[in-house]
């Protein structure tokens, strides 16, 4: 049968990454999973208690497209709570996970051939979506020096019709204070150029609360998602926060493209906002494990990272040992069963000297993961630090 040219996009490596694993451990071994980020924590067991009741006293169907109004209303206050923002909440979307708000975000902003840039290193799918819907992705390179994040410059460096950029990152967990976000912002409104914020690792941070853009501009589309902070990833319920004159765009697409998200992962959703005792106690964790990780790393011979700020990712250099990330991943996972993600997923230019180390398990696993990377390079000759 016939496939469309849109439907020629990369895959996505981690994805790969997860299936060896899998295979590895029907065979019998024990693997630890640094390579996706997924909280090895569920949602909160007194919001599961109260969906629980709700699916007892009858059936949940169809919700309005935009999401339930008591939850839009809920992550509305959140931004007053969180961010000092006082946020109509008609403006908030409710999503299919973060992914369906890219679809409708892409969908609402760009036209076929659109230039979108991307600061990279950066999430993958960006730009696998951007090519399914034929806008074009443009990678814009970073540096360690930057804390690998786009500069204002780029934006009409590039000849761009709109910027995403992600805070805390995906690879890197670094974060945009508040002049470099506004400073990105202005270019794009400079530019005319449309501005997305993804920003589903809020409430991932150690030290300082990330910026949301709706701090520095109404004229932007926010990203946001129950995966993460809530530890929701399989309910697939995310957000978006949309300029009001693009409510009824975005509610148009949405109407068609969805009908509505999940209401069960909606409600959970809800209940889940006001379990905040529980999540922060796996902040706690990612903290210890963040902690254990910048004091392991250097021991096992990796050296050259930006601390992470937020999410629960290190992006480390790894061109002292290989050119090809790739097979270095598999390497790691064959020879010590940890398995890591490949930088390639993030850089396509620059990526195959990188991976991607995750830490959102809990911490026996992230210790006895950094011991078995430093027995790893110490096996392979690499001279580590004491």
């Amino acid at each position: 049968m016939r496939s469309s040219r849109r439907g020629a996009v990369d895959p996505f490596i981690v994805m790969d990454v997860m299936e060896a694993a899998r295979k590895a451990e029907a065979e019998g071994r024990h693997i630890i999973h640094m390579e996706v980020g997924q909280p090895s924590t569920g949602a909160p067991q007194a919001a599961l208690d109260r969906l629980a009741a709700d699916m007892a006293a009858g059936p949940l169907g169809y919700t309005v497209a935009l999401g339930l109004p008591e939850l839009r209303q809920r992550i509305a206050r959140h931004y007053g709570e969180w961010y000092d923002v006082d946020l109509n909440p008609e403006r908030v979307v409710v999503t299919a996970g973060a992914s369906g708000a890219f679809l409708l975000a892409f969908t609402a902003l760009f036209d076929t051939g659109d230039r979108v840039g991307l600061g990279a290193p950066c999430y993958p799918s960006y730009r696998q979506i951007l090519r399914s819907f034929d806008i074009t992705p443009v990678d814009i390179p970073t540096t360690l020096a930057s804390r690998f994040q786009p500069l204002p410059q780029d934006v009409a460096a590039h000849d761009l019709a709109g910027l995403i950029v992600a805070s805390p990152a995906n690879p890197t967990g670094t974060m945009l204070g508040r002049t470099e976000m506004a400073q990105l912002a202005e270019a794009c409104g400079v530019a005319g150029a449309a501005f997305v914020s993804d920003e589903i690792y809020h409430g991932l941070d150690y030290g300082q609360r990330p910026v949301s853009a709706v701090q520095v501009t109404d004229e932007v589309y926010v990203i946001n998602s129950f995966s993460k902070y809530f530890s929701m990833t399989g309910w697939r319920v995310g957000w978006m926060v949309v300029p009001e004159d693009h409510i009824r765009i975005v509610e148009r697409i949405a109407q068609n493209q969805f009908i509505c998200p999940s209401h069960a992962a909606q409600k959970l959703a809800l209940y889940a906002m006001d379990c905040d005792a529980d999540l922060q106690a796996n902040i706690a964790v990612y903290a210890e494990n963040r902690r254990l990780m910048l004091e392991s790393l250097p021991k096992a011979g990796f050296t050259k990272f930006a601390p992470p700020d937020g999410a629960f990712y290190f992006y480390v250099d790894v061109s002292e040992f290989t050119d090809d990330s790739l097979a270095f991943s598999a390497e790691i996972l064959e020879k010590v069963g940890v398995a890591v993600t490949p930088g390639l997923d993030f850089d396509q230019a620059q990526g195959s000297r990188w991976l991607r180390l995750s830490y959102a398990r809990g911490t026996a696993d992230i210790a006895e993961g950094m011991a078995r990377l430093r027995r790893f390079t110490q096996e392979r000759g690499a001279v580590c630090a004491d």
